[in-house]
């Protein structure tokens, strides 16, 4: 995991709630508004000198509302440190109110220069690699694109080759629930959080905009959070500390058949890899026995990879479980699964499984034909199976697209557990989970990085999430455990060898390790 992520607040909120919660902080804990802005300014401007401690020159585009507020008091302190400062102004001075008005006389008071937007194109041509941008345009109560010179300002900032972007708060032009860009947003390499988190600031797009995140909490006292009127967050975010705490050891007299057998279904012909993989991850997470049944094609690849494993050969002619499904402690359908004749028959054979108790991983292909099964058959809403689709399985799981899941990613959560129940997850940068059984909390990992984006990832998850499961965890807390794992993984090899070229089989060493709590500062490499 990024150091900056691990050092971000668990609770997240949305756009809404960080409101009331300046509205309590301002108007029932008594801390004036304007107080807030320094505090915000002094926080940005601290962050910024240490990340680039060879800045000479500011330049701040500010707003009209608050967020320009903190730009103004952050210009005025940065010139009162010696550096040279400009203020692009896209309101003008007496077109301010309450604290934004106030800030801008403090700027005003310390002398800063304050220039129209038609005049910045020549400050920013004139500015060197010593120079800092900072966006005060907008804060997080934007909800409609940017117009005529807020996003000609945005565009500036952005057409700005080689110097850094300083977010105040949230990158103009970023939604602060769903992290997806409002027509245009600010390309930040720096954003500064005030008060609390913003559930859209680790997820979907937002990566691309937000840049390394620093968190402040202004100094308002702790207990603002837990006041009576305070909103309660309905977002968590997890991490590697957090599924750490959910693994126990085992008992000194555990065997294998204590840590449960997963049974892993698909490998249709030319596709036995995903179910091989999955597999392995499901053996490298601790599943005493793992069990393959897939086509006999793919009998020597498995057992040469994972000698292990037990396999079992299964074609057209020849497509019974049989007892293989009553042995099994869950059962993992769908990578390789394919959709043909064979696909469907071991699919419901699956189906039959969990209505008899035993706890189903749905994924890959297995979500298409669960989601052409959605039609004709009112009562496929179940409590004992995993759903783990990406952005294109979720929207056909929804009769979506992928651009609707991704444009609120929360709200497709909710929709994919209120239709389908269970444990379900939502794949992604910053994937989500949420549990069906306690549907007024959701769950963001902040753990993996964009070298996930490549073939087999996800059987590595799927196999993994069984092979917890198996050993006795909560669907909850096998999904959510896996998820982190799962993404340290990556970012452990990420740090180590780089993003491009990351295969999934790579995760399947650290794997071992980060079940392995005790062991996970380890190197697993001699």
């Amino acid at each position: 995991m990024s150091d900056f992520r691990a050092r971000l607040p668990c609770q997240l909120y949305r756009a809404e709630q960080l409101r009331r919660l300046d509205e309590i902080a301002i108007g029932q804990l008594d801390i004036p508004g304007f107080s807030l802005m320094q505090n915000a300014a002094a926080a940005a401007l601290e962050v910024a000198l240490e990340c680039w401690p060879n800045t000479r020159s500011i330049i701040v585009f500010a707003g009209a509302g608050n967020n320009g507020g903190d730009g103004y008091v952050l210009a005025a302190m940065a010139r009162d440190r010696g550096l040279d400062v400009n203020i692009v102004q896209l309101a003008a001075t007496g077109k301010l109110q309450g604290d934004a008005a106030r800030a801008a006389e403090f700027a005003a008071q310390c002398q800063v220069p304050m220039l129209a937007l038609a005049d910045s194109p020549s400050i920013l041509e004139a500015a060197r690699g010593q120079c800092l941008l900072v966006d005060a345009l907008f804060g997080t109560g934007l909800s409609r694109a940017p117009e005529g010179d807020y996003a000609e300002a945005i565009a500036l900032i952005n057409a700005a080759a080689g110097l850094p972007v300083l977010a105040m708060d949230i990158p103009s032009g970023l939604a602060a629930d769903t992290g997806m860009p409002l027509g245009t947003a600010v390309r930040a390499d720096l954003t500064v959080s005030f008060i609390a988190m913003k559930k859209g600031m680790l997820t979907a797009e937002a990566g691309d905009y937000c840049g390394e995140i620093v968190f402040s909490d202004l100094d308002v006292p702790a207990h603002l959070y837990s006041h009576p009127d305070a909103p309660v967050s309905d977002c968590e975010r997890i991490d590697i500390h957090s599924a750490s705490a959910v693994l126990k050891p085992r008992r000194a007299a555990s065997h294998k058949g204590s840590n449960g057998h997963v049974l892993v279904l698909g490998g249709e012909l030319g596709f036995g890899g995903a179910v091989i993989m999955a597999a392995e991850a499901a053996a490298r997470s601790g599943a005493g026995l793992v069990s393959i049944a897939s086509r006999a094609a793919h009998r020597q690849a498995a057992l040469s990879r994972c000698p292990v494993l037990m396999f079992h050969g299964l074609d057209d002619d020849q497509t019974d479980l049989g007892g293989l499904v009553d042995r099994a402690s869950v059962i993992v359908i769908g990578p390789g699964l394919g959709r043909s004749d064979w696909s469907r028959h071991l699919f419901q054979q699956a189906l039959a499984a969990q209505r008899q108790g035993t706890p189903l991983v749905v994924d890959a292909d297995a979500l298409h034909l669960l989601a052409e099964r959605k039609d004709q058959d009112s009562s496929l809403r179940r409590q004992n199976w995993v759903l783990t689709p990406h952005p294109g399985e979720a929207a056909a799981l929804l009769d979506s697209t992928v651009a609707q899941v991704q444009s609120d990613r929360f709200a497709a959560l909710a929709q994919l557990s209120r239709l389908y129940g269970g444990v379900c997850l939502l794949k992604g940068s910053g994937s989500l989970i949420m549990d069906s059984a306690a549907p007024e909390k959701s769950y963001l990992c902040s753990e993996g990085n964009a070298g996930m984006g490549s073939g087999g990832m996800g059987d590595i998850l799927s196999g993994l999430i069984a092979g917890l499961i198996a050993q006795g965890l909560s669907l909850s807390d096998a999904l959510r455990t896996a998820v982190c794992i799962h993404g340290e993984a990556a970012d452990m090899l990420a740090a180590e060898k780089g993003q491009r070229g990351l295969l999934a089989t790579d995760l399947l060493e650290p794997v071992q390790q980060l079940v392995n709590p005790g062991h996970r500062d380890l190197s697993f490499h001699d």
